[in-house]
């Protein structure tokens, strides 16, 4: 007999393993997850990328094996993201235009072989460019008109082969609705739109580098990815890409802009992702490598709280990890 006169006892809903799934506020599942991949020309290719430990770019052949993998294990999304030959690059990332760029003829191959699968496609001109910037430079300035219409223009040749979800990365201001035009225009009006309207410049993205070898030629990239210490221009981002056409927003990174996911899901009713990146996942690959922290317990934790958030899905390269796990 207890001598408190306690009322109201929180602990009566965690007293068991059944009632603690009842009320469970928050879901994670594999449906919610998009698995980033890396791509490289070629046949029989799989180069593990040091900074990213369990990582690898693939040529073709290897990344349809491994998405039939996880399709078995319940993954349908994918984003893919080329890593392009220097020798292909130029000002213009005109290798990024054309309809045989290995990139496209993959999409392709993916869509042909598992039409089931949703993919999405990464539109800017930093993968191809070799000022490795996401838009046009001209006197060492970007200039945002003059990218949109080769945004635009890289847009509809990864539509016309196969992906479902376009998304614009490099934060140019117009180019959803750029994108949007012509797409409508060249009959992909069912293409949707990822953008991602909070892309901050973050520290977070340097294994992704290392992953594209595509960091900047010069400067950095602050005049277009947003300044870490604003929120509410993020609201602002958001607003003019629905506006624009955008069917899905993203935030990224996500671990450190969960307020940032929080205050968007009460401004709009898109459906929000969280870009978990690859800094995010190497920190925990690190510490875990040490025996500092429990993997398989910290891992879900982190998807949770971007979910908790309030994000309807989550790019995360622990994609396949998980699906392994909760299977």
């Amino acid at each position: 007999m207890s001598a408190y006169q306690i009322s109201q006892r929180p602990r009566r809903n965690r007293k068991s393993a059944a009632i603690r799934d009842m009320v469970r506020e928050t879901q994670l599942g594999v449906e919610h997850l998009i698995y980033p991949m890396f791509l490289l020309d070629g046949q029989n290719k799989r180069v593990p990328i040091v900074s990213m430990p369990g990582v690898d770019r693939m040529s073709q052949d290897v990344m349809l094996r491994e998405i039939e993998e996880c399709m078995a294990l319940g993954l349908r999304t994918f984003v893919l993201f080329p890593a392009v030959e220097e020798s292909l690059k130029d000002k213009g990332a005109t290798y990024g235009l054309r309809d045989d760029n290995f990139y496209v003829q993959t999409a392709a191959a993916i869509k042909k072989r598992f039409p089931e699968s949703v993919l999405m496609s990464d539109v800017a001109m930093d993968p191809y460019s070799s000022d490795g910037h996401d838009g046009w430079v001209e006197g060492g300035q970007i200039i945002n008109d003059k990218t949109l219409d080769i945004l635009a223009q890289m847009a509809v040749v990864q539509a016309a082969c196969g992906f479902d979800i376009i998304g614009p990365s490099d934060m140019m201001d117009g180019r959803v609705g750029a994108i949007r035009e012509a797409l409508d225009g060249a009959g992909y009006s069912q293409t949707s739109i990822m953008s991602y309207c909070a892309k901050y410049a973050s520290a977070y993205y340097g294994p992704f580098r290392d992953a594209l070898d595509s960091a900047p030629k010069f400067g950095d990239k602050k005049t277009y990815q947003m300044d870490p210490a604003n929120a509410l221009e993020a609201i602002r981002e958001a607003e003019l890409d629905e506006m624009e056409g955008a069917d899905f927003i993203m935030v990224k990174p996500a671990l450190c802009y969960l307020d940032v996911i929080q205050r968007l899901r009460e401004q709009t009713t898109l459906p929000i992702a969280a870009y978990n990146v690859s800094g995010e996942y190497a920190m925990l690959k690190a510490a875990a490598a040490q025996g500092w922290i429990q993997y398989d317990r910290a891992m879900p934790e982190m998807l949770l709280s971007m979910r908790r958030a309030g994000a309807s899905a989550i790019l995360t390269y622990f994609a396949k990890e998980y699906a392994q796990m909760v299977r």
